[in-house]
């Protein structure tokens, strides 16, 4: 038996192997995943949360994204090249597929951002790689963070008519979280975000449950997913600089006039509320947090809101670990997306309320 020739090729295979391997590692190093996302064994990544994204530097003018939904109906996810918003592209139920997409500038490398335009609650979109050559993207510079929680407003609900009219198609079908307040918010200020969120869902009730068939935002906060599955934790690694609170509309809804709906209680929405803010504490103790009023709240609502949020904040005025914790009050606004939702001149207007806001810290 040649044991020297056995051992040259034993090395060989080795070398390969270990090259294939590295190969596979500066592939993955070369994807950068923001918001909520979870990373498969297979090195599949699911893009869970709203305006959850992934983003990679190419070179040449071919691109195409293998993109599959997780469940069995249609997801949507929004594309920006190199800082323009190229469109949404629905993914269909069924197998993993290639999409094409279009690189019409004589630039010799570009950037693309994948942005899930559907929330936690409509499934995840899988990322299964692209055929592009793919380059090692620029260092960039430590940007600020910010986290911002609420419900449909904050997911990008109805917000995006263009291909599908309001009142045709599933719930879902109109979501944009490209362009809620909080992403455009974040891009104007060059700050790194995440959003967690869920349509329908309130601090102590929902829009048309009293927390008995459905759960919270409190209830679902610390899972990955936004539900009640708690076998899959989120980690908080991001550690935001500012944390935006947005909920109080589904609190103070009247729901749908045929279920049975109690008064709105005060007293349980602000005690939910400051439990709330301790959980956020406990995961995120060097945050500043600002809570915010809602744009689909007006008269005597409005005014039980701000006095609870006021109550909320008073709760804290002698909390000597954290930061200050403040309150924004939106501009009466008449909200024209589907289901009296903002559309996206209405998120473009409320994030503009918020820059100066939010810039000065």
């Amino acid at each position: 038996m040649n044991y020297k020739k056995i051992g040259f090729l034993f090395l060989l295979v080795s070398v390969s192997f270990g090259s294939i391997a590295q190969k596979q590692a500066e592939t993955k190093s070369y994807f950068e995943y923001h918001g909520r996302v979870e990373k498969l064994a297979d090195d599949k990544v699911v893009l869970v949360g709203s305006a959850s994204s992934v983003s990679f530097d190419f070179s040449g003018d071919s691109c195409s994204v293998s993109l599959q939904s997780a469940v069995d109906h249609q997801v949507y996810v929004s594309l920006e090249l190199d800082g323009k918003y190229i469109g949404r592209v629905r993914i269909d139920a069924g197998e993993m597929k290639s999409y094409p997409v279009a690189v019409s500038d004589r630039k010799k490398t570009h950037h693309l951002s994948i942005y899930k335009a559907t929330e936690a609650a409509n499934g995840g979109v899988l990322f299964g790689g692209t055929n592009a050559k793919l380059i090692e993207s620029p260092a960039t510079k430590k940007r600020k963070k910010i986290e911002l929680i609420g419900d449909s407003i904050t997911c990008g609900f109805g917000n995006d008519a263009s291909t599908i009219p309001c009142g045709s198609g599933e719930w879902y079908d109109q979501h944009n979280a490209y362009w809620a307040y909080g992403p455009i918010l974040a891009r104007a200020l060059d700050l790194d975000f995440v959003l967690s969120s869920v349509s329908g869902y309130g601090m102590y009730r929902n829009w048309n449950d009293e927390h008995i068939d459905e759960p919270i935002i409190p209830d679902v906060y610390e899972n990955l997913y936004l539900n009640k599955d708690s076998s899959k934790p989120y980690d908080f690694a991001f550690q935001p600089d500012l944390v935006s609170i947005c909920l109080g509309t589904n609190d103070l809804s009247d729901g749908d006039g045929k279920k049975a709906r109690l008064p709105f209680n005060e007293k349980k929405y602000v005690s939910n509320y400051i439990d709330f803010i301790k959980t956020v504490y406990k995961h995120a103790p060097n945050t500043r947090i600002v809570l915010l009023s809602s744009p689909m709240v007006s008269g005597e609502k409005n005014v039980t809101l701000i006095k609870c949020l006021k109550k909320v904040i008073q709760a804290f005025e002698n909390d000597t670990l954290h930061k200050s914790i403040t309150l924004f009050e939106f501009q009466p606004m008449t909200p024209k997306g589907c289901g009296y939702h903002p559309d996206i001149a209405d998120d473009k207007a409320m994030a503009s309320q918020l820059i100066p806001y939010f810039k000065k810290y």
